[in-house]
């Protein structure tokens, strides 16, 4: 499985001043108290910055104030990613860190040490970077270590999904992109959706990439790959998703959806009749039900790790 933390497409960075979060003289403040660890408001702007850049937002005082909340929980999951490994004794190299970087480098056509000077010229602040590298690599090794080995697939499993799909024959499935935008705290109802909203008037307008955006804001299985979730057949998805894939056209992105889970931003990438000739193989099938049962247990265990937590937002948002 791979555990990759995001790409980062370079431009022109036009990166302003670093505005603080609250008063200028917060700036190295606490924001965040995760256990018996801190997150800096410094830390909480490296990454804002970081965030904008890199998904072609407009910096501006609004886009920081909505991205706010899941820039937060963002840093919160990672620190809990990083204790997690720590009780483990499950170590990141700095060689499996730079490691990471160069392969981000390589897809800008630059070596590391370019890269890093650049982005430093640009007023962002490698570390953040190195710090989100450093929580999905120690997070991935957790997951090798504790949750894959408890993960088995049968043949019996695997006829379950052949029989399925022999009974979907002549339905249709849909290829969809998928940005999830959760609710952790239902103060954030507002905050989450006027970030939801902003997000799709910026993909509907070209200004970026939706796959660039589901890397860097959404908290989907698919995220990683540009929020790609393959091919889903009807019933697969919440009754509310299906109803709103069902009406669009290939390429159109959707408004916000709201489920249990979240809000909702889909992209219909392709439609197509399930038939014998697009039958995954057994072993795709097999597959593909690891990946699922993998990334549900993961998530359970994050979130188990969470509710134990003590978590405290000194910034009061």
């Amino acid at each position: 499985m791979k555990h990759f933390f995001f790409v980062l497409v370079v431009a022109v960075f036009v990166v302003s001043e670093i505005s603080a979060v609250r008063a200028q003289d917060a700036q190295m403040g606490i924001a965040i108290v995760v256990n018996d660890d801190a997150i800096s408001v410094a830390d909480l702007n490296d990454r804002m910055n970081l965030i904008i850049a890199s998904s072609g937002l407009p910096n501006t005082d609004d886009t920081r104030q909505k991205l706010a909340p899941q820039i937060i929980g963002s840093l919160v999951e990672e620190q809990l990613k990083l204790q997690e490994a720590e009780r483990l004794d499950i170590e990141v190299t700095q060689g499996e860190i730079n490691n990471g970087l160069s392969t981000i480098a390589q897809q800008n056509n630059m070596e590391l040490a370019q890269f890093r000077e650049m982005l430093e010229r640009g007023g962002l602040n490698v570390d953040t970077m190195e710090r989100q590298a450093r929580a999905e690599l120690a997070w991935g090794k957790v997951i090798q270590a504790r949750i894959r080995p408890q993960i088995t697939i049968s043949d019996n499993d695997v006829d379950n999904v052949v029989e399925r799909l022999e009974a979907s024959a002549g339905k249709i499935e849909y290829r969809v992109s998928e940005i999830l935008l959760p609710i952790d705290d239902p103060t954030e109802e507002g905050e989450v959706k006027a970030l939801a909203d902003n997000l799709v008037q910026q993909i509907r307008a070209e200004q970026v990439p939706f796959s660039r955006v589901a890397q860097q804001f959404s908290r989907a299985p698919g995220a990683p790959q540009g929020g790609d979730l393959g091919w889903v057949q009807e019933g697969q998805m919440a009754p509310e998703l299906e109803e709103k894939v069902a009406s669009m056209n290939a390429g159109d992105v959707s408004a916000p959806v709201r489920t249990l889970n979240g809000w909702h931003i889909l992209q219909l990438r392709d439609a197509r009749v399930i038939s014998a000739d697009n039958f995954p193989s057994r072993e795709q099938i097999r597959q593909s039900l690891g990946m699922q049962r993998l990334e549900r247990m993961q998530r359970r265990h994050l979130m188990d790790l969470k509710s134990a937590a003590f978590i405290e937002n000194r910034l009061g948002s």
